[in-house]
């Protein structure tokens, strides 16, 4: 276990407060000399009594004006199940999928999965809110609870309280966009640069490495070796690859050495596929309609223990008249053949294994040892298959023995407070679309001359080049920039007032993409980036094409960051001598 520092700051901070959809609040409250602590909250309603294991299920019901009536373990109450029926409420799960990026990978798993529909009328952002104002009204009521002089301690730091919120691997600026208008339409931020400020994120695969630190990791990698995290959780499986270095004084620091990845094969697939065999086995029969009820019931208990695929498993659902010996049914119990349990788990199993096989390829360190962790990782099964697959390859196994299901939460806060992770690996290629002057001697300027225009300076220019600033694969420090020079030559000063830029990203296989009409569909706008140049411009000095035309020219360079888990855009420009840089507000548009 590694050693945090105390916290050096000079009065007591606000808390910081950790979200995940499945898992709820962890917090922790900064006192000066102290080392920071962090705790999860562990009081929810109709959950008081469950202690530091408190999870909440992503459940929530609206009537139908729209209104919430029930979240969390409140949505499963008898009463709260009846007056639902009776009264049409609808129930909403499984809503985080909804954020997922519209990319190829994950475009043909939602053509292909059935996803939980989201409420009428409400859109995943919402949901989003109406479930991060619940989470936060808990841990408010907790912390008033709890702390000593709490509603003084509250009124003194509810208005710059930070936010970390962990997302799957696989979303995007969008998605993060996204969930950041979440928590400014659930209250929790203003709606202004500095509220926005206070919110961050974390991918649940540095998540998890942070909370695997903390609890073992340390003792089965070595120096410049790898350990791949999988965080097999509800929804999606997030695997990543980091590699550890240890400095003279003894810290350790974590680097990236392969594009993290995401899948949707989580749990919930697994409960559905045994749910369709369900409905197909008991079509007809008079258990039919508790086919939704037995799904259930194998979900919380007989998921879990499934461990052998040569013996039969039982789902306890109902009493001892519950009987039917065709359906291998009797006193409430229902057998099934291992083999098809087995089968429920199979393209789940077989997802994961495939992914850390080409994280182990990816890698540029030797992979020596592998965390599971999420709440998957509580599968029996689950685990003695990905055991036997390290097993033959000589890989040490390890699942943390605590609450691996909140090992996200844990280690969102661990990741805020301690930053182990020094480098990442960009997963794209980042660029933008640019132009060339025309040059009749090369073949693909011919080929593409219909796509020629007269720049604002007087040359014959050729647009549709793809301009790159950051290559894939490339490894980034926090503090590292990626730069590239442009310049913009218009013929009216006042079109050089702002300059706007959309950041590109290319998801296809070329390593030196050239030409955006080649793969065409492999380029996807990422966000917006723009900068007031108005001063700036005022010095421009007037320029004469060779037709006696005037113009004016600005040269500018745009310098992504992406060294922390959001990506970052600057524009900057020389003037006077002196480079000015804008804080060039990265903008991401609908997907």
């Amino acid at each position: 276990m590694t050693t945090r520092e105390p916290y050096a700051g000079s009065q007591r901070e606000p808390g910081r407060i950790s979200k995940k959809m499945r898992h709820g609040n962890i917090l922790s409250i900064l006192d000066p000399g102290s080392v920071p602590e962090i705790k999860g909250v562990t009081r929810f309603p109709e959950q008081e009594h469950v202690g530091s294991d408190a999870k909440i299920p992503s459940i929530l019901y609206y009537d139908k004006t729209g209104t919430v009536r029930a979240v969390g373990a409140e949505a499963l109450k008898d009463s709260i199940l009846e007056q639902a029926d009776e009264e049409g409420w609808f129930k909403c799960s499984g809503f985080k999928l909804h954020l997922r990026p519209n990319i190829q990978g994950f475009a043909i798993q939602a053509r292909s999965t059935n996803f939980p529909p989201l409420p009428p009328g409400k859109d995943v952002v919402s949901v989003f809110a109406d479930f991060f104002k619940y989470l936060f009204e808990c841990a408010k009521t907790y912390i008033l609870e709890t702390q000593p002089s709490a509603t003084t301690f509250w009124s003194s730091v509810e208005d710059s309280i930070e936010f970390i919120l962990s997302h799957p691997n696989g979303w995007e600026g969008r998605d993060q966009a996204n969930m950041r208008r979440a928590t400014v339409l659930a209250g929790l931020v203003p709606n202004e640069a500095a509220g926005e400020e206070r919110v961050h994120f974390v991918t649940e695969g540095e998540a998890s490495l942070h909370f695997c630190i903390h609890h073992g990791l340390s003792s089965l990698i070595k120096d410049q070796e790898a350990v791949i995290i999988i965080d097999a959780g509800g929804g999606t499986v997030d695997i990543s690859t980091y590699t550890c270095v240890s400095a003279k004084d003894g810290t350790q620091t974590f680097k990236e050495v392969a594009a993290p990845q995401c899948n949707c094969e989580g749990s919930m697939f697994v409960s559905r596929r045994a749910r369709a065999f369900l409905d197909v086995k008991l079509r007809r029969t008079k258990f039919a309609k508790e086919a939704e009820h037995i799904a259930e019931c194998f979900d919380r208990t007989t998921k879990l223990r499934f461990k052998v695929a040569d013996e039969p498993a039982y789902i306890h659902f109902g009493g001892m008249r519950d009987k039917d010996p065709k359906l291998n049914i009797n006193m409430g119990k229902l057998k099934l053949t291992g083999a098809e349990v087995a089968s429920f788990f199979e393209p789940s199993v077989t997802s994961i294994i495939k992914v850390v096989d080409e994280q182990r390829f990816a890698s540029t360190s030797t992979v020596s040892a592998a965390f599971l962790v999420g709440g998957f990782a509580a599968s029996s099964w689950l685990f003695s298959k990905l055991q036997a697959h390290f097993k033959a390859l000589n890989i040490a196994f390890s699942r943390p023995d605590c609450h691996v299901n909140k090992a996200v939460a844990d280690g969102a806060l661990s990741f805020h407070l301690d930053r182990a992770v020094s480098e990442r690996i960009s997963k794209y290629n980042y660029g933008i679309r640019s132009f060339t002057a025309y040059d009749a001697s090369i073949p693909e300027h011919v080929k593409r001359k219909d796509k020629t225009f007269m720049s604002g300076a007087g040359v014959l220019s050729l647009t549709g080049q793809y301009s790159v600033i950051l290559p894939k694969g490339e490894s980034i420090a926090e503090t590292k920039e990626f730069r590239r020079p442009y310049f913009r030559k218009e013929q009216k000063l006042s079109d050089l007032a702002s300059i706007s830029q959309d950041i590109l990203c290319y998801r296809g296989i070329r390593k030196d993409p050239r030409w955006m009409d080649v793969e065409i569909d492999n380029y996807h706008v990422l966000c917006n980036v723009t900068a007031d140049t108005q001063e700036a411009a005022r010095s421009l000095v007037l320029q004469r094409r060779p037709d006696g035309q005037s113009y004016f020219s600005f040269d500018y360079s745009i310098i992504l960051l992406l060294g922390e888990t959001e990506m970052k855009a600057q524009i900057a420009w020389v003037e006077n001598g002196v480079e000015k840089r804008s804080p060039a507000r990265v903008v991401y548009g609908p997907q």
